[in-house]
């Protein structure tokens, strides 16, 4: 991971003001206090849960997700799939802080997840779902609160975060220039049932921002509490024949509250 990239990315982390949810002139003022910072040292243990090809389907292959110098790398393989036939997943699931603890993001609060992420241009945009993060919450069989995602609008390869719930675009970019560069994202979410919730979402390209948009008066929780998942998670019905062999990596994770 490049030292300048770090400094970028940790330089936006002064701005609380701005920060969604936050109030104009808040008694005190409220900061970004970090909950989590894991090393590549501490391999898969950096996240409560792993899913590496579990329904077993090309053991060859394994493993799907592991380190990589200072990133942690997601590769995917045409032959992979999932318990689900019709789609693909290898993801990492939560914020582990010990062997015996993660982080529990829960209604009222605001977390932020600052990490860079590197997609090859084999890692295309898709007709179909091609989730590269979610907001969930934990179980089988539950919608997504909020996908980051790459997706073919109108032929077009772009990004988008999405509010998976209420069906609403948050934001959207051309994919291309962000291929086979590294890419720094600043996800922001206050969690909150009905209208009490709110969005933003930034990346970053070299210094120069390529969006920052957000959204507010949205639900951004279903039950339980909000477990964030990263990795590749995407569907076979893609008719752009954009799916071959690809893989993602990601770098650099901080995790904060707003407290």
């Amino acid at each position: 991971m490049n030292p300048t990239r770090r400094t970028l990315l940790g330089a936006t982390l002064g701005g609380a003001a701005a920060a969604v949810g936050l109030p104009a002139t808040p008694a005190q003022a409220a900061s970004w206090q970090l909950k989590w910072s894991p090393s590549t040292s501490a391999g898969l243990g950096a996240f409560e849960t792993v899913e590496d090809d579990r329904a077993d389907s090309h053991p060859e292959g394994r493993p799907h997700i592991r380190t990589e110098g200072n990133n942690w790398r997601f590769t995917m393989h045409t032959v992979d799939r999932d318990t689900s036939t019709d789609r693909q997943r290898h993801e990492v699931t939560g914020l582990r802080t010990s062997s015996s603890s993660y982080l529990r993001w829960l209604p009222g609060q605001t977390w932020r997840i600052t990490y860079s992420m590197y997609i090859p241009s084999s890692l295309k945009a898709t007709t179909s779902f091609t989730h590269i993060m979610q907001m969930k919450q934990p179980g089988t069989g539950t919608q997504p609160i909020v996908v980051q995602s790459l997706r073919r609008v109108d032929g077009v390869q772009t990004i988008e975060l999405k509010l998976h719930l209420a069906n609403i675009v948050v934001g959207r970019t051309a994919l291309a220039p962000l291929h086979n560069t590294w890419t720094d994202v600043d996800f922001q979410i206050k969690i909150g049932d009905g209208t009490s919730g709110s969005v933003r979402w930034i990346l970053r390209n070299g210094g120069t921002t390529v969006i920052d948009k957000a959204r507010t008066g949205v639900d951004t929780f279903l039950a339980d509490r909000v477990r964030p998942k990263w990795g590749i998670y995407r569907s076979l019905g893609d008719t752009s024949g954009s799916l071959q062999d690809c893989h993602l990596l990601l770098s650099n994770f901080r995790g904060y509250q707003l407290v």
